[in-house]
Formats: C-alpha cells, sequence, structure tokens
C-alpha cells in the first residue's frame, strides 16, 4: 500500500509570477463586467474580489486602489483599440475601404461579448482622477488623429458628397450609442451594421462604398 500523500498546503502572500499576470487581467476583465453593469460607484471591493474568486485582499499585490482599477480598464481598452486602428491604417486601402474598416473595428471594439472596456470609458470617465485621465487622453488623441487623416481622405476623394468640421464627432456619437441598444442574434452581426452604418454615414450606394 502506497503511503498517503499529506496536502500540499495553499501558499500565502504574494502571487507567483505567473499567476499575478494572469490574476491582474483577470481582475481587469471581471471589474470591467462589474463596473459596466453596476456602475463604478456601485461596485465594492468586495464585488470584485468575489467575481474574481480571490479573497477581499489579494488584489493590492495588482492594484492599491479601485481607482487604478478603472484606469488600468480604460488604459487597456484604448491600447487594444489604437493597436487594431493603426494596423488598419497602415493596409493600402481606398478612402471608403479605410472608413468601412474603421467602422467595422470601431463597433466590434464597443459591441464584441466580453469588450466591456471602451463601454467603461464611454461611461464613467468623470470618475476618472486627473492624472489618469491625462493619460488615457493622450491614447484617445492618438485614435481620434487616425480617424481624421481617413477622414479627410475620404473629403479629398469626393466620395463623401457632404462632408462637415464635425464628421468624427457625428460618426462617433452614433457608432457609440450602439451599446445602448444592440442586441448580439437581433438580425445583424457585427459586419452587416457596419455596412449599414456607411451607408448612414456616407448616404450614398453601397456600391460606392466598396470603392
Amino acid at each position: 500500500m502506497h503511503d498517503a500523500v499529506a496536502p500540499v498546503p495553499k501558499k500565502r502572500g504574494r502571487p507567483h509570477k505567473g499567476e499575478g499576470g494572469g490574476l491582474r487581467a483577470e481582475l481587469i476583465e471581471k471589474s470591467a463586467l462589474l463596473f459596466r453593469t453596476k456602475g463604478y460607484d456601485n461596485t465594492t471591493v468586495r464585488d470584485i474580489a468575489a467575481a474574481a474568486g480571490i479573497q477581499a485582499g489579494s488584489w493590492f499585490y495588482h492594484f492599491k486602489t479601485k481607482q487604478e482599477i478603472l484606469a488600468a480598464i480604460m488604459e487597456h481598452g484604448m491600447q487594444h483599440a489604437l493597436a487594431e486602428v493603426e494596423a488598419i491604417a497602415a493596409l493600402p486601402l481606398s478612402p471608403s475601404a479605410m472608413l468601412h474598416r474603421l467602422v467595422e473595428a470601431h463597433l466590434h471594439t464597443l459591441l464584441a461579448p466580453d469588450h466591456h472596456f471602451i463601454a467603461v470609458l464611454l461611461y464613467e470617465w468623470r470618475s476618472l482622477d486627473e492624472q489618469s485621465r491625462a493619460r488615457i487622453a493622450a491614447l484617445k488623441d492618438r485614435y481620434e488623429a487616425v480617424w481624421d487623416r481617413a477622414i479627410a481622405e475620404l473629403h479629398r476623394s469626393g466620395a463623401w458628397t457632404t462632408p462637415s468640421q464635425f464628421d468624427r464627432l457625428l460618426i462617433f456619437g452614433a457608432l457609440n450609442w450602439t451599446v445602448q441598444w444592440y442586441k448580439p442574434g437581433s438580425g445583424a452581426d457585427v459586419g452587416e451594421l457596419a455596412h449599414q452604418a456607411m451607408r448612414f454615414i456616407l448616404r450614398t450606394p453601397a456600391a460606392v462604398e466598396a470603392q
């Protein structure tokens, strides 16, 4: 008969590096969902710990305050979105196709399952402290600059017959509002929604959009 193997006691103290990276990412993800559904002010530290399946004090190894988690959520979302649109901007696309790809990427960032980061940024921006706001605003500026260049190219191409100085603001307003009403499986996926958004933005026939 084999000797009984004593159970390995649970390690206490600071998590290992490998565990830490995974736990930090999970804390950001779970907190984003909580902040989006319950609101930042109504979410407690205990709520976050319970969602991540850890003890209430464990997340202090990664974030000192709830405010730090909020900033990390927004920064994570903006870095991911920025990398995506900058990759699109580097492609050899026509102005119309470029804007279409940017619209689709923006909608995917907003509406894909488990993508709560940008929604939190949209609705909890007022909850962010001034120092964090300046850092994330710099990422937003870079993101918006990609769109400004694409819109300017489209204006120059003549494919947009009635451009205005407020085009990006109006586009973002329309696209960002989709988080309020879009339901997956409601008859249109993100690709189709992007197609319809382009028709609305340009007020042109479908044939022109693909040029």
